[in-house]
């Protein structure tokens, strides 16, 4: 008892504020308290931690966590009470967003234990009892009633805070110093109040209109919702007050056309032309349904600041732009907003049912605060309808709520009734408060409900008809706040009347003149991003393009890119690679690929393109061969040979990822979309990888120009080649991405040879308009002997789409081969172990656009060849095969050599591997096989 002497000392209420200071951080209290408080806490979970004695003192039964022991300590005062009072508050902390009133239309589920007080040890008896206690929650001391109350306000009101688990005791301080202010409300003014009021008429009388313009269209109304506008709009006009100049937002359908129109002010008689299904203003242009469109403008705030707002495009892939809102505002950072990130703030809107069930959200998520990804704090917004399609929320998920994604990042959630729009307001004003202060993440949850069906045409009661039933006699929230300021005297009844005309009249008199007009316009977004970039067709893509550049000048980077600051120590290993290059440009001449990709980086960082590569492991690269940033031996810092070239450069960026494609994939193409002047990189460790991101690749890379008007110049770099690594890592599934090629919407390459790469990566840069790029390259190539370039080729030479066979004798020709890759060295291998002149080798180096005339020239020159074979490595249904057949008439006569149709891209056995490999080979040589598809297994 002697050692814990020093508690006789202290008044109960220091008592009281240690003991809440330990339950908030424990590894921050003093040792002694700290033994005692964690014996207190056993004692109590034991039962047996307090009692009175004789003498007015309370005693506290101790017990050791391991050992079971207990020890008895004798502490003067109300000591006992004060602290259960004190669990009590903890236990509203913890707990106490599990019983609010935040549900508008349904009962919530039931919750055990409750925060009874007799849960904590206190009794009724106790609630007139002063209590010091108080203190820790800012009210002083005073009666537990009270303190009780004022709990329920702050914790179980119309919002519910979950924040506990959050392990930064600032954070911890900053939201509890937020949340006990004026009991987790705002006192607002009077025109403050009549602005939320006009907002959520907006919102209401929108959707209203739209319901009896075009009876039973789709327009994933905001209805049960509306209060998300005057949120957005209070978001948008307070954050421009403290600095924020960007907005980027995503959002799925519910409600998107409503933002449009009331947030970001497009017309509402595009909407109508939209709903009236009118054709396009551009030709070529194929357009998407209106919910999926994405917009930009720049917004006047109420203070007079000029704001510039983003609305990205998505598909019905809901939490995909997630992704896409991520890499838009980090391109915007890295482009205009350098060392002052927080200008630009991502804002994205979720669907409860999307965000708790679609893994891309926990992989954005993890990104958050990660240096290649991080964007200072995403303010994330579910609208809540509390029903996926027909799927009530308890069969669509596991969790508690659709945010416990929320908890990987300790990131704060708001749960907000939306019928409540001042409560609604206060969240979204905490969400930015802290969002500017720590440059974190945190949420937002909306619990509203959904009028109708999941699309206007839909039957809900199918599936819901009790919670139907009681949506249809429930209020809409702009009602129920008219209501309540009608009983404050704020306004009367004949203000909502004018209000609500006020938007009708403007709304009909834009749906009149839309009638007037036959096409839609279409409005690009990032449109100041893209000024002076124009659109290109096929022929254009086809065009040759000048990527030479000064060999002098190319020396010189060289030299930066192959050189080591001497006063750093670095592996052995390193400084030998580093010598290896130097020597293969300056005193070899023969440079391979990973010199070829290097200088290709240096030369546009000389030009003003800055140079962003993602992906995982890509600062080394997975083959070891890049090292692009290097580590010292001993203190493990980077060193960037790409950012010390020399005099003026732009700025080299590239980042190791998590290990996620879906979600990188979608960062670095948002990356791109707002950042065209930069080449931007996305790498698979290998190129099947990037099947995660086939979401990315079907609904952004692939479609996006056509459907939304949007240029994007990303590259993805998949590694591809067979060498006997079994069914995974051989194939990059070339097929599928020729399968998506159309008109003039991506470039893929298959290339060979370092130069030609160079000029590849160059070329993407180099033109006035951006398409994405798919490059197949290289594994066992990185290394060979062949695959080597000179430095002139570098300097002087330009991307060959077709690569001729240089070493053959035309006239001795009689068997022409088209091939791509890393194939073509497989065969030049057989070509000469054979010693077969009257074979041509020709690299087929793009395969879309496919250079028809390149190939019709390469034909034509091979006349005496009467033998033309596309050969593969790939089976007959992958690889580049059935692409041709459809782009080029002139391959239904080709003498086709691949392995034979397989349901897996490559054996798992080396041996078979091999064979399958080789007979290929053999077929290629020997056109007497002619039952190939049968002749090998």
């Amino acid at each position: 008892m002697d050692k814990y002497s020093f508690l006789n000392a202290m008044s109960p209420s220091l008592l009281a504020d240690l003991y809440n200071q330990y339950l908030q951080n424990p590894d921050a209290t003093e040792p002694s308290m700290r033994a005692f408080f964690q014996g207190f806490d056993f004692g109590l979970e034991s039962g047996e931690s307090l009692g009175e004695s004789s003498n007015g003192t309370t005693t506290v039964t101790l017990k050791d966590s391991g050992t079971k022991e207990t020890e008895k300590v004798e502490v003067s005062g109300n000591v006992q009470k004060e602290f259960q009072v004190i669990n009590l508050i903890d236990g509203y902390r913890h707990r106490g967003h599990l019983f609010t009133k935040t549900n508008p239309v349904r009962e919530r589920r039931k919750y055990s234990p409750k925060l009874d007080i007799e849960n904590f040890g206190l009794s009724q008896s106790d609630l007139d009892i002063d209590f010091e206690a108080g203190e820790v929650i800012g009210i002083g001391k005073t009666s537990l009633r009270k303190i009780i109350e004022f709990l329920e306000n702050v914790f179980c009101d119309s919002i519910g805070v979950e924040y506990a688990y959050i392990r930064n005791p600032k954070e911890i301080k900053w939201i509890q110093d937020k949340i006990y202010h004026n009991q987790n409300k705002t006192d607002f003014s009077e025109t403050q109040k009549k602005n939320i009021l006009r907002k959520l008429n907006e919102a209401v009388t929108f959707e209203t209109f739209l319901h009896k313009s075009y009876v039973g269209q789709k327009r994933f109304s905001l209805e049960g919702n509306e209060s998300l506008i005057p949120a957005l709009d209070t978001l948008i006009e307070a954050a421009a007050n403290v600095g924020v100049k960007e907005f980027v937002m995503g959002m799925a359908h519910r409600g998107r056309l409503n933002t449009l129109v009331n947030i970001f002010g497009k017309s509402a008689k595009t909407i109508f032309n939209e709903f009236e299904g009118k054709d396009y203003d551009v030709d070529g242009f194929d357009g998407d349904v209106k919910y999926h469109l994405g917009w930009t403008c720049k917004r006047q705030s109420d203070s007079g600041k000029e704001i510039n707002l983003n609305m990205a495009p998505n598909p019905s892939h809901l939490e995909t732009v997630g992704s896409i809102v991520q890499g838009i505002a980090r391109a915007k950072q890295d482009d205009h907003h350098l060392g002052e990130e927080q200008d630009v703030l991502p804002i994205v809107v979720h669907g409860d049912a999307a965000i708790a069930a679609q893994g891309i959200a926990y992989e954005i998520v993890q990104m958050a605060q990660l240096d290649g990804y991080k964007t200072g704090g995403t303010i994330h917004i579910v609208v809540n309808n509390q029903i996926g399609f027909t799927t009530n929320y308890t069969d669509g998920r596991s969790s508690t709520y659709c945010t416990d994604v929320a908890k990987v990042t300790l990131s704060p959630v708001l749960h907000v009734n939306a019928d409540d729009a001042e409560a609604v307001v206060h969240a979204m004003n905490f969400a930015l408060q802290f969002r500017m202060e720590f440059g974190r993440d945190v949420f937002i949850d909306l619990l509203g409900y959904r009028k109708y069906g999941h699309n206007e045409g839909d039957e809900p009661r199918f599936t819901q008809p009790k919670l139907y039933k009681a949506i249809s006699e429930h209020k809409n929230p702009r009602d129920i706040y008219a209501d309540k300021l009608v009983e404050q005297g704020i306004i009367n009844k004949d203000y909502l009347d004018q209000l609500e005309e006020s938007v009708k009249s403007k709304l009909n008199e834009e749906y009149e003149d839309s009638k007037k007009e036959d096409k839609v316009m279409m409005t690009k977004i990032l449109q100041e991003e893209w000024e002076g970039y124009e659109p290109a067709d096929k022929n254009e893509m086809l065009k040759p393009v000048d990527t030479t550049f000064d060999l002098k000048e190319l020396s010189k980077l060289a030299e930066a890119i192959t050189t080591l600051p001497e006063d750093k120590n670095f592996m052995k290993k390193i400084k030998k690679l580093m010598k290896t290059r130097h020597t293969m440009y300056f005193e070899k001449n023969e440079l391979d690929w990973a010199m070829g990709e290097l200088l290709a980086y240096a030369t546009l960082l000389k030009e003003g393109h800055d140079v962003r590569i993602s992906g995982q492991d890509v600062e080394r690269g997975t083959f070891s061969h890049r090292h692009a940033v290097i580590i010292t031996e001993n203190s493990e810092e980077e060193y960037v040979p790409h950012n010390h070239l020399g005099g003026e450069q732009s700025k080299f960026y590239i980042y190791n990822s998590l290990l996620s494609e879906y979600a990188v994939v979608g960062f670095d193409y948002g990356y791109a979309m707002a950042s065209p002047s930069s080449l931007t990189i996305w790498e698979a460790q290998f190129g099947d990888f990037s099947n995660g991101a086939q979401i990315i690749i079907d609904q952004y890379i692939s479609s996006a120009e056509d459907k939304w008007k949007t240029q994007n110049g990303l590259v993805m770099l998949l590694p591809h080649g067979y060498e006997g690594q079994g069914s995974e890592h051989s194939s990059a599934r070339m097929e599928r991405y020729l399968q998506l090629c159309a008109k003039d919407n991506m470039f893929v390459a298959n290339c060979t040879s370092p130069a030609n790469y160079f000029h590849l990566l160059r070329r993407q840069q180099k033109t006035n308009y951006r398409k994405p790029l798919i490059v197949f390259t290289p594994k066992s190539l990185l290394r060979h002997a062949e695959v080597i370039s000179s430095k002139e080729e570098l300097a002087e030479g330009s991307f060959q789409t077709v690569i001729d066979d240089a070493k053959a004798k035309v006239k001795d020709t009689k068997t022409l081969v088209f091939c791509s890759g890393k194939f073509y060295f497989d065969l030049k291998k057989r070509r000469e172990e054979e010693k077969r002149n009257d074979v041509a080798l020709v690299r087929v180096e793009q395969l879309f656009p496919l250079p028809k005339e390149e190939m019709n020239k390469v034909i034509k020159k091979y006349k005496n060849a009467k033998d033309v074979v596309w050969a593969q490595e790939e089976p007959r249904n992958m690889g580049a095969y059935t692409h041709l057949l459809l782009q080029y008439d002139k391959t239904k006569d080709f003498r086709v050599c691949s392995r034979r149709f397989y349901g897996s891209p490559a054996a798992g056995s080396q041996t078979r591997f091999k064979r399958r490999h080789e007979e290929v080979i053999d077929y290629v040589f020997d056109d007497s096989k002619d039952n190939c598809l049968n002749d090998y297994k």
